[in-house]
C-alpha cells in the first residue's frame, strides 16, 4: 500500500508541470512573442485567454498599428502572428487590457 502512495506521489509531482499553464518569460511563451496581429477565434487557438481586472500574467494594450513591443496587440482576422480564444476556465494566460504601460507585470 504503501508502495503504491509512493508511485502516485512520483507520477503527480513529474506531470505536475505538464499540467500548468504556460509560462511566460521575456513576453514569450515558448520562443513565441506574446505582441503583433493577434485573431480571436472559437477553436483551434494557439492560447486560450481569460480576461481579468486584477493579478494578469500580461498587460495588454490594443493598437490600431506597429504592435512591436510587448503585450501590444492589434487585432485582425487575417494573417495573425498567433490565435487566441476567450475562456472563463482553464486558461494557458491571463491578460488585462490596459490603456498604457502594457507588458508584464
Amino acid at each position: 500500500m504503501r508502495r503504491i502512495f509512493l508511485l502516485l506521489a512520483i507520477v503527480l509531482t513529474v506531470a505536475a508541470p505538464s499540467l500548468a499553464a504556460v509560462s511566460i518569460e521575456s513576453c514569450a511563451v515558448d520562443g513565441k512573442p506574446l505582441y503583433g496581429k493577434v485573431q480571436v477565434v472559437n477553436a483551434f487557438a494557439d492560447y486560450k485567454v481569460q480576461i481579468v481586472k486584477s493579478f494578469p500574467d500580461l498587460k495588454v494594450q490594443r493598437v490600431k498599428s506597429f504592435p512591436d513591443a510587448c503585450g501590444k496587440w492589434e487585432f485582425v482576422t487575417v494573417f495573425p502572428d498567433f490565435k487566441i480564444q476567450y475562456v472563463e476556465s482553464f486558461p494557458d494566460f491571463k491578460v488585462e487590457f490596459v490603456e498604457s504601460f502594457p507588458g508584464q507585470p
